[in-house]
């Protein structure tokens, strides 16, 4: 046998592997992602650093006493080695101790609670643990990004079901309450295929707080059509009006609930990747064999640590003082869009706000990139203020079906968790807006 016809095998094997090395259509995306974009705005821009106010992370540490429980852990044996999979025994127990009072009964910390790497993974391990393929699963628009491809993984299908934004929002500040959920539009999206509702109290991006009717009814279409809950409430320490948990409203609602916390929004620590969700068994025992599969365990140290946070945060005055922290930021740089005229949402919770820009006159023939050209106005306004103002916010028709995605494309979201200096800083450039406000 030759060398030529050897070499011209291995050839074609070779060219014959590459074409068979494609990724699945899970993860293929079809267009490209606004984390991309505003990272490519913030790289390209003359104006350096770029102030980012777009990301929800913090701008400053855990406090002194999660730091140093975490330092500590560090020293321990036990703490650098696997953890069980249903999490830390201590970090159940602390979970159970500080949720059984708002919840109205005992959580037992054995069977109740299950520590995932993140919420975000607490999600996808709910999602691997009850949805089959095509069964359905409604969600509300605006969304969490990563709620879509969880729920997808699986094979399961999204129904949509938009909030309706506040009716003068172009004109007027209102309160991220005037985002209100027609009921039956939801119940028109519930087929014999649905098989859970996700919710998300305190809402990202919108800043909503479910009042307790509306949770009231949400929970009651459940009962009846005997729907999963998952409740996303990463934001549940930070609410500034009356903050009601859907699975503590009746027994019949807790029984098909499952509430979703995070360790990183709780204890400004989003990169330490811990979370949880409390439900009855028969909900998390699916949950947990499901979190077993992706990743076994999640960070025993920062576990430990976040228990012992737990712990001492209440003796601490930590909850209370990051609620009276976060609210001061939020009206802190809220002022300027008052200063500006520009109409925002109030938020009740969590710490984004959704500025409406409908006034703000873009240049024309402005030269954006073609694939930022084709997207939604809020796209380019992002681009906008990152290019010219050196300021980056994230535009929410990212968050919506290309269907519903007018009812988002005169707004941006900012996120206010970052030191008053960068907040200020961010304020005195936004102030460069003034010159492309018209009305």
């Amino acid at each position: 046998m030759s060398q030529a016809y050897l070499g011209n095998l291995g050839l074609s094997r070779a060219i014959a592997s590459k074409a068979e090395l494609k990724p699945a259509k899970r993860v293929i995306g079809q267009r490209q992602d606004v984390w991309s974009i505003v990272n490519e705005a913030a790289a390209a821009s003359t104006i350096q650093p770029i102030i980012n106010m777009g990301q929800g992370f913090f701008g400053y540490n855990p406090p002194k006493f999660v730091l140093d429980a975490a330092k500590a852990a560090l020293d321990q044996v036990p703490c650098n080695q696997y953890s069980p999979t249903k999490g830390r025994p201590r970090l159940r127990k602390a979970l159970a101790v500080a949720y059984s009072p708002y919840f109205g009964r005992q959580i037992d910390p054995d069977t109740e609670i299950v520590v995932t790497t993140g919420a975000n993974e607490g999600m996808l391990s709910a999602f691997m643990g009850f949805v089959e393929p095509g069964d359905e699963v409604i969600i509300f628009e605006p969304f969490f990004d990563q709620y879509i491809s969880n729920i997808q993984m699986p094979g399961g299908v999204i129904k949509y079901v938009p909030l309706q934004p506040p009716k003068n929002g172009a004109n007027e500040t209102s309160s991220a309450a005037d985002w209100t959920l027609d009921i039956q539009n939801l119940k028109n999206a519930i087929t014999a295929k649905t098989k859970m509702i996700v919710l998300n109290t305190p809402h990202n991006p919108v800043g909503k707080v479910f009042s307790k009717s509306e949770l009231q009814s949400i929970g009651d279409i459940c009962v009846e059509n005997n729907i999963i809950i998952l409740s996303d409430e990463v934001y549940d320490r930070l609410y500034y009006v009356p903050f009601s948990r859907i699975a503590t409203l009746s027994p019949e609602i807790a029984r098909l609930t499952l509430t979703v916390g995070s360790v990183g929004k709780n204890f400004y620590c989003t990169g330490w990747r811990v979370g949880w969700l409390i439900g009855p068994p028969h909900l998390i025992s699916p949950v947990s064999a499901a979190h077993t599969r992706i990743c076994f365990s999640s960070p025993s140290p920062l576990q430990e640590a976040a228990a012992v946070g737990f712990e001492l945060a209440e003796s601490n005055g930590f909850w209370d003082e990051s609620k009276q922290e976060m609210r001061a930021k939020m009206q802190r740089f809220n002022k300027i869009w008052t200063e500006l005229g520009l109409p925002y949402s109030d938020p009740e919770g969590g710490y984004f706000v959704l500025v409406n820009m409908k006034k703000v006159q873009l240049p024309t023939g402005y030269n954006f990139p073609p694939h930022v050209q084709e997207r939604p106005r809020d796209f380019k306004l992002a681009w906008f203020l990152i290019m010219e103002l050196g300021v980056a916010a994230i535009p929410p028709t990212e968050f919506y079906t290309a269907e519903n995605a007018h009812l988002a494309e005169d707004y941006l979201r900012f996120a206010v968790c970052k030191d008053d200096d960068m907040l200020d800083e961010a304020k005195e450039r936004l102030r460069g807006l003034k010159k492309y406000i018209t009305g």
